[in-house]
């Protein structure tokens, strides 16, 4: 469980998302650079990347993120500032610009049961707030 100042939460989105035209350009010193960066987004917007997998043709993020931050922020917040990114520091130097497609994929994921919940309330009924 992780907190805010206001919030107690476990809030795990898995977000994936492809170059365009769904080519094979995330490879080698390209990938790295990916992955370099992704984390530098992560720590900025304070983040935390439980798992990370750059293929070819597509990325798979693993994501602990505040309820701030809702799912589509965080997938326009990582693609957007990845490509400028990445763009902006090496296409003049390799000549090959990175965009990704406009679509994503995001689902979420957490490890709380059910009798988890039920404790949580039963400790924060009414008469104990």
């Amino acid at each position: 469980m992780k907190t805010t100042r206001h919030a107690t939460y476990n809030l795990n989105y898995h977000i994936v998302w492809l170059p365009k035209y769904r080519q094979s350009v995330l490879k080698g010193e390209v990938a790295s650079r990916v992955r370099s960066i992704l984390h530098e987004i992560a720590d900025d917007k304070g983040v935390e990347i439980l798992d990370l997998t750059v293929q070819p043709d597509h990325v798979h993020l693993f994501v602990s993120s505040p309820p701030k931050n809702e799912p589509a922020l965080l997938a326009n917040w990582f693609k957007g500032i990845s490509s400028r990114k990445y763009n902006h520091r090496y296409a003049d130097h390799d000549g090959e610009k990175i965009g990704w497609a406009r679509g994503y994929y995001a689902g979420t994921a957490g490890n709380v049961s059910s009798e988890t919940v039920e404790n949580y309330i039963q400790q924060h009924k009414e008469g104990d707030l």
